[in-house]
């Protein structure tokens, strides 16, 4: 039996240790945000936080996350409260057809974690890897900077720019 956290929650999962996380997120709790994209790791539609690391979830056994904290897509921000980058995503118009944005959302806020006041080359490092089919790779850029620049306003004055 592997136990972890799940956004939050202790979870167990009492399968093949084996499995790739990104399946027993998705077909034992049911949490449908992460996607399958390529089974290889390469995409990036699977991204979730271990830890607070954005790691691949389609080619990473579950046995790898016990007694680790997995966040998925569903706990950065509900439609009631978005994360800053859910709020720049919708306000950039980023996704065209959507398939890869929760992925692309989780390693960009992996990042900023870390760094909060990325450089393009940054935001170039911390996305390698997460394909966009549609190629919204500037307006993910946009969005990105955004937030960064109302973090930074914050910072200085104490206002929020949203």
């Amino acid at each position: 039996m592997i136990s972890f956290l799940l956004n939050n929650t202790e979870v167990t999962f009492d399968g093949d240790p084996d499995t790739p996380l990104l399946w027993v997120v998705r077909d034992n709790f049911k949490l449908k945000g992460s996607k399958f994209g390529c089974g290889a790791g390469l995409c990036g539609a699977c991204t979730m936080h271990l830890d607070g690391a954005a790691i691949k979830t389609c080619v990473l056994p579950v046995a790898a996350v016990a007694g680790k904290a997995v966040t998925t897509i569903e706990a950065l921000g509900t439609p009631d409260a978005m994360h800053p980058l859910q709020t720049a995503w919708v306000e950039y118009n980023v996704p065209q057809c959507g398939y890869c944005q929760s992925g692309q959302i989780m390693a960009a806020a992996a990042m900023m974690a870390n760094v909060p006041n990325p450089t393009d080359d940054d935001i170039d490092r911390a996305m390698t890897g997460n394909i966009c089919r549609c190629g919204c790779y500037p307006r993910i850029r946009e969005a990105i900077l955004s937030v960064a620049a109302s973090l930074a306003h914050e910072a200085v004055t104490g206002e929020s720019t949203s």
